[in-house]
């Protein structure tokens, strides 16, 4: 499974490198902060909703720590998926973060 650390993926989004996050927490969790301009697919959906995903597209799997982002890599790699897994989560990442309880305004960290 290829992995891909917090501030590499930090360094892509500087970069304007085109990226796809796709981040598979709850809805609450995400609602508490996410990734600006990552999809929220929760994990127990991926398998239902991965046809709405382009395999000639790579994708960053974003979970709290990495370890349900880690399945879902798995999962999407066993179906063909360009896909890599942000290790270290949502607890390791120091970039911008919005909630939709804060009406989707970015915030620093």
């Amino acid at each position: 499974m290829k992995q891909i650390n917090v501030q590499q993926v930090e360094e892509k989004l500087k970069n304007n490198e085109d990226v796809t996050l796709i981040d598979v927490r709850e809805t609450d969790e995400v609602a508490a902060g996410k990734i600006p301009g990552v999809i929220n697919i929760p994990l127990g959906l991926i398998e239902f909703r991965m046809q709405e995903l382009d395999k000639s597209k790579e994708y960053v799997m974003v979970c709290r720590s990495g370890s349900r982002s880690g399945l879902a890599t798995q999962f999407l790699q066993s179906h063909g998926f360009n896909v890599t897994n942000m290790g270290g989560g949502m607890i390791s990442w120091q970039g911008d973060v919005e909630t939709s309880r804060q009406n989707n305004y970015t915030m620093s960290r």
